[in-house]
C-alpha cells in the first residue's frame, strides 16, 4: 500500500500552513521586540529628563528645569501607553507560538504516518520478493529435471 497523494498532498499543505504560521510567529516577535526598544528609549527618556532636572537644581535654571520634568512626564505616559501594548503582543505572540508548534506537530504526524507505510511498504515488497524466489525454485525443482536431460 503505497502512499497515497492524498497523504502527499496532505504533507504539503501541513508543510505550507507550518511555514505561514512561523512567518506570523516571527512577525509578532518582531513587533514585540520593537515595541520593547521604544519602552527602553522611553525609559531612557524619562532618565535623560531627571538628569537635567538635577543638573537645572545646580545651574538654578528654570527652564531647562521645567524642561526636564517635561521630559520626565512625557516619558512616563509614553510608557503607561506602551506596557499595556507590550502586555497584549506577548499574548499575541504566545497564541502564535502554540499555534505554530501545533502546526509543526501536525505535519510530523502526517510525514510519520508516511514514514510508517513506506516501511511497511518494503517489508511486505521484501516478503513478495521471497515469496516469488521460493515459488521459482519450487517450480523449477518440480519441473527441473526435464530441463537438464535434454
Amino acid at each position: 500500500m503505497a502512499v497515497s497523494r492524498a497523504i502527499r498532498r496532505l504533507r504539503q499543505v501541513r508543510e505550507l500552513e507550518e511555514e505561514l504560521s512561523q512567518a506570523a510567529l516571527e512577525s509578532a516577535v518582531g513587533q514585540l521586540r520593537r515595541m520593547e526598544a521604544a519602552l527602553e528609549r522611553v525609559r531612557e527618556r524619562e532618565r535623560a529628563g531627571r538628569r537635567q532636572v538635577t543638573a537645572s537644581a545646580g545651574t538654578g535654571d528654570l527652564v531647562d528645569r521645567i524642561a526636564g520634568l517635561e521630559e520626565t512626564r512625557a516619558g512616563g505616559r509614553h510608557a503607561e501607553v506602551l506596557r499595556p501594548r507590550i502586555g497584549e503582543m506577548e499574548v499575541v505572540v504566545a497564541a502564535r507560538r502554540a499555534e505554530f508548534l501545533g502546526r509543526r506537530m501536525e505535519r510530523r504526524q502526517v510525514e510519520t504516518l508516511m514514514r510508517r507505510t513506506e516501511a511497511e511498504d518494503a517489508v511486505e515488497g521484501g516478503r513478495r520478493a521471497q515469496r516469488d524466489l521460493d515459488d521459482w525454485f519450487l517450480s523449477r525443482a518440480q519441473g527441473g529435471g526435464d530441463e537438464n536431460e535434454e
